[in-house]
């Protein structure tokens, strides 16, 4: 029997100090045009990164780009004694051994994959000790072996594939391409919508000096002069994990509490990750405003549509209270459009710590919320509210 897919939609309003959370290619601050007004922008790249490391700090579960395995299995080999030639031979089969025709690399870069492979950490140990099981075997193929002669592969493919097609909690959630390897593709549960403030928001200048603590005489006290720009802004966020996905990717024998926890250890650090973009210069570590969340059946929507007309600041200044009223009046619209049928459940918790209504039921703090609307989303039947 189908089911339809379920959703855990996430919107947060974030007030962020002056900083440049995500630059461009001339280091300034991302934009964006919405609504004929000029947008600070951060990529879901960008703040998606850091909310990942945090999961997989917190689960002591790590995973890692890189187009390194040969030369850091080979490292690793020759940390274990092996021979210099030995080494290099092995870990070239990583790449030549792991499907027919191999995964493509650059033989004069020490087998480095042309494409970044996504892999639990733990699988260069697990490919160390899958040399060391067929030693023999590549000792005999290197002693066969001339520079005319093309590499034949040694390794058995089956199971260099089960290593590099490996998950960890991490890549359930944020997905993996392996185009050279199919079997290793896995569909991002998350889905996650670029940053940008609700208000017009334009670049602004900072410009500085570094000083000059020893001068020679005659020199000026400045040493360095640069002007760098940063912006201040109220940021929509938002993100979206497709549960029924990430049931899929974790394995039906995966229990419910399982994923429950997982989908909570998310949402915490999707609430509470920052980028790291300058920050030892502004330190902008600010937390949100508001936290809003539905669980919605065969659907996810974003309130991104909220600002499309840009938000004016209050008469008192500020644009937390006036951005706050938006999502709230675009949350109600969108309750009338929809209706309640495949609502499942809404919630909300913010800095004023008042209930509001339309959005749901009301959370004292982050922790409560990431723990009940992770309950809802993983353990409501379809169609019980």
């Amino acid at each position: 029997m189908h089911e339809p897919a379920r959703f855990l939609d996430l919107h947060i309003l974030h007030p962020v100090t002056a900083a440049n959370l995500n630059r461009d290619a001339d280091n300034d601050p991302k934009t964006i045009s919405y609504g004929n007004a000029t947008r600070a922008l951060v990529s879901p790249q960008a703040w998606k990164r850091p909310i990942r490391l945090n999961v997989e700090q917190e689960l002591g579960e790590h995973a890692a780009r890189t187009r390194m395995v040969p030369p850091l299995v080979a490292r690793k080999l020759q940390e274990a004694q092996w021979p210099e030639d030995l080494a290099a031979y092995a870990s070239a089969q990583i790449v030549l051994s792991a499907k027919k025709d191999g995964l493509k690399h650059n033989a004069n870069e020490a087998y480095r994959t042309q494409a970044m492979l996504y892999l639990p950490t733990g699988v260069i140990d697990d490919l160390v000790a899958l040399c060391e099981k067929h030693r023999t075997d590549l000792e005999e193929a290197l002693a066969d072996h001339t520079p005319k002669k093309k590499i034949s592969p040694v390794l058995p493919t089956k199971d260099l594939a089960a290593h590099l097609t490996s998950r960890t909690a991490s890549i359930n959630l944020f997905g993996r391409m392996l185009a050279e390897l199919p079997a290793g593709h896995v569909e991002a549960a998350v889905q996650m919508a670029p940053a940008f403030s609700v208000h017009r928001s334009d670049p602004q200048p900072d410009f500085f000096t570094a000083v000059e603590d020893l001068p020679m005489g005659g020199d000026s006290g400045s040493a360095h002069l640069q002007t760098a720009f940063l912006t201040t802004s109220l940021f929509y966020r938002f993100a979206t994990i497709n549960i029924t996905d990430l049931h899929h990717n974790l394995g039906a024998a995966t229990p419910t509490d399982t994923v429950t926890s997982l989908v909570e250890l998310f949402v915490r650090h999707f609430i509470l990750s920052m980028p790291g973009s300058k920050k030892t210069s502004t330190a902008p570590h600010t937390l949100p405003d508001l936290v809003h969340y539905t669980v919605r059946d065969r659907r996810s929507v974003s309130y991104g549509a909220a600002f499309e007309q840009p938000v004016k600041a209050a008469p008192q200044g500020g644009y937390t209270t006036p951005a706050r009223q938006a999502l709230t009046d675009y949350a109600t619209t969108v309750s009338r459009l929809l209706g309640t049928r495949h609502l499942i459940a809404h919630g909300h918790t913010s800095t004023t710590n008042k209930p509001i209504k339309p959005l749901g039921t009301h959370h004292t703090s982050f922790d409560d919320l990431a723990a009940a609307c992770a309950t809802a989303a993983t353990t409501t039947p379809a169609g019980q509210p």
